[in-house]
């Protein structure tokens, strides 16, 4: 059955031929009352929206040489130019009493990487003041997902998955699940991968649960080679995707719902693997 992604075929196949059967049986056998053609009605009815959730089309790939392309359909929910000022704590840096708690997002350690752009470890963000740009600063592009929207995410650029890593709310095994149009929803459980490109940037891409959306499905793991606009995974019923790269590397135009423009209230929606939202910069865009 193409055109649907990885998981979709059974359920989509299932509720299909228990509708045709029972339309079959109550049409020619015993319809008791019409209740057996209503069930197989309801049935070929779920069987058109699972088919149109796990809907996965072929895109067309920008062959532009440097872009990065959406990892999602959605809309922009903002774009951020973000400078890393806090990491996860290694085990010596979590017994040096340095540590900040947080009940929600959990342990942070108060000073970024000695190399932040390796995304070597989850980092804590703080927005950057114009003026203030320094060359460590990272763009962050927030992708909302809707229920309508598709949910097969795609790599930004061709590379290598050089990590990847699960993470929950603290002390928690599943969660949290605020939802995903929220500022708070990008602690939610989600999972961060660093994609190596080909000219050697590194990139981060998280997949983040949503109120609805709870389960992050990975295609593609640690070691893994990349195309551009390849599929890389699913977020079940939406969510949000973000994505960061190096500031001093790549520039957007992307409008997002933080620009309140009149024609994109909502921001530019863009389609995973085709919408190009980063470019590399140039030497006028110095």
């Amino acid at each position: 059955m193409a055109g649907l992604a990885p998981g979709g075929h059974g359920p989509v196949l299932t509720m299909s031929m228990m509708g045709i059967s029972a339309l079959i049986i109550g049409t020619l056998i015993n319809p008791i009352a019409g209740l057996v053609p209503l069930f197989g009605i309801l049935c070929l009815m779920t069987a058109v929206f699972l088919g149109y959730f796990w809907r996965d089309p072929d895109r067309p790939i920008p062959r532009t040489n440097g872009v990065l392309v959406s990892p999602a359909d959605g809309h922009a929910m903002f774009l951020r130019r973000e400078r890393a000022v806090g990491r996860r704590p290694t085990n010596e840096q979590a017994s040096s009493g340095q540590i900040e708690r947080d009940g929600i997002t959990g342990d942070w350690f108060p000073e970024p990487l000695d190399q932040p752009l390796t995304f070597e470890t989850e980092q804590r963000y703080a927005p950057v003041a114009p003026g203030e740009e320094h060359p460590a600063d990272v763009w962050r592009l927030a992708i909302f997902m809707s229920p309508l929207d598709v949910h097969v995410n795609r790599a930004p650029g061709a590379g290598i998955i050089e990590r990847m890593e699960h993470r929950t709310g603290k002390g928690l095994r599943r969660g949290p699940f605020r939802p995903a149009y929220t500022k708070e929803s990008e602690h939610n459980e989600r999972v961060r991968s660093v994609h190596q490109l080909d000219n050697g940037v590194r990139i981060e891409v998280t997949q983040i649960s949503g109120a609805l959306a709870r389960t992050v499905l990975p295609y593609l793991y640690e070691g893994d080679a990349l195309r551009r606009g390849q599929r890389i995974g699913m977020i079940r019923l939406g969510s949000r995707v973000d994505l960061r790269v190096p500031a001093e590397a790549y520039t957007s135009s992307i409008i997002t719902a933080e620009d309140g423009h009149e024609h994109h209230p909502k921001g530019m929606h863009v389609m995973a693997g085709t919408s190009v939202v980063f470019e590399p910069k140039s030497e006028e865009d110095e």
